[in-house]
């Protein structure tokens, strides 16, 4: 296995993660300086999720054309450049569209880094692999609102730091070899297609982006509403997403242990009943364990997908498997706080948790009705 390859591919998606948590923050808090609404601050933060729809079709065809390699470097100096203009041209109407342009770029850097990496990942540690890949980028989400807090908001040292990060993930994957390789001649499976061939991955997929979102937008909000105080309430987002990170790699290794199929049930079903108790131990200490086994296992159920694509599908295959995965979280970014917040507004004040056990289900159902072909006959 080529171990340099991996580690830097691993850096370079990462410093896209850090690089995001750094300066994104950034446009909010300066938004809001400015005198915007939380609705202008909304728009502006949807606005990656219609780049992630539009880039995730490009993916196939760059990497054709180009190679995933250079498509890679590529995107990571434009996206680098892109938050440099950030920070030179303080226009909302521009940051609106540098905001979709990032999320057209940083799709392509996604969805061919994680092909990439399992790719490279041989068969008997491809769980450990890919999740401490995804430990590391989650950790690195979390790391850079963090460091955003050191560096102060001030000024724009955000944005150039952004920039900085970028434009080394573009250096250290110079030389790197075992990238995918794309046939621009091969038909690629059209998403419909790739969800009802593979029902439990795609439903989960979106599940977990629904997820993501609604963690870093409408879990302060559900905590506040609750009784907690503000600090509290972000106190909660931070252990949902630290067991999210933490736990990836006990799953990974369980990964490569176990029948992966059967733990993608196990999390379906700890994620649903992890969200229906939720609302039930709100209110006691209980409920700190709780966010920890409710971020772990949506977590475990999108690495357990990355895993099992992997396992599956090789090159051209494995890159439009994983831009299918980037169009349906796309989607599920857009719907998931859109149908939560009315929810929680005009249904129940438990929607969230709520709302994730029903998708959980769904994902439970989907896997025992539709089990996925062996990994042998899918390749």
């Amino acid at each position: 296995m080529r171990w340099s390859s991996y580690f830097s591919v691993c850096a370079a998606v990462i410093s896209v993660g850090l690089a995001l948590g750094v300066s994104m923050p950034l446009v909010s808090f300066r938004l809001e300086s400015w005198g915007y609404g939380q609705f202008a601050i909304g728009v502006m933060a949807a606005m990656p999720a219609v780049g992630i729809l539009l880039g995730a079709s490009a993916a196939t065809r760059m990497a054709a054309w180009l190679g995933t390699r250079n498509v890679m470097q590529l995107c990571l100096v434009v996206g680098a450049f892109s938050v440099a203009l950030l920070a030179i041209f303080p226009s909302y109407l521009l940051w609106l569209l540098l905001r979709l342009w990032l999320g057209m770029v940083l799709t392509l850097i996604f969805i061919l880094g994680e092909s990439w990496i399992n790719q490279l990942a041989v068969e008997h540690l491809r769980g450990r692999l890919v999740a401490l890949y995804g430990s590391g980028y989650a950790l690195s989400q979390l790391s850079g609102p963090l460091l955003l807090s050191v560096i102060g908001t001030a000024d724009d040292n955000g944005f150039w730091l952004g920039m900085c990060l970028m434009l080394g993930g573009s250096l250290v994957l110079i030389g790197r070899q075992g990238a995918p390789t794309v046939d621009p001649q091969t038909g690629g499976r059209g998403l419909l297609r790739f969800c009802q061939g593979m029902p439990a991955i795609a439903s989960a997929v979106v599940l977990f982006a629904v997820f993501e979102s609604m963690v870093l937008t409408l879990l302060p909000v559900y905590g506040v509403r609750q009784g907690y105080t503000q600090e509290i309430a972000l106190a909660m987002v931070s252990v949902v997403v630290v067991g999210d990170a933490l736990l990836q790699l006990p799953v990974g290794w369980l990964a490569d242990r176990l029948p992966r199929q059967r733990l993608f049930l196990a999390c379906g079903v700890v994620l649903a009943m992890s969200s229906v108790a939720i609302p039930v131990f709100v209110h006691t200490l209980a409920i700190w364990p709780l966010w920890v086994l409710f971020g772990a296992s949506a977590g475990g159920l999108f690495t357990l997908s990355l895993i099992l694509i992997g396992e599956r599908f090789r090159d051209d295959a494995l890159v439009k498997a994983n831009a299918h995965v980037a169009q349906l979280w796309g989607i599920g970014c857009l719907i998931g706080p859109v149908i939560t917040g009315a929810a929680s507004q005009w249904i129940s004040g438990h929607a969230l948790p709520m709302l994730m056990a029903l998708g959980a289900i769904g994902v439970v159902v989907m896997a025992c009705r539709h089990p996925m072909p062996e990994a042998a006959l899918a390749r």
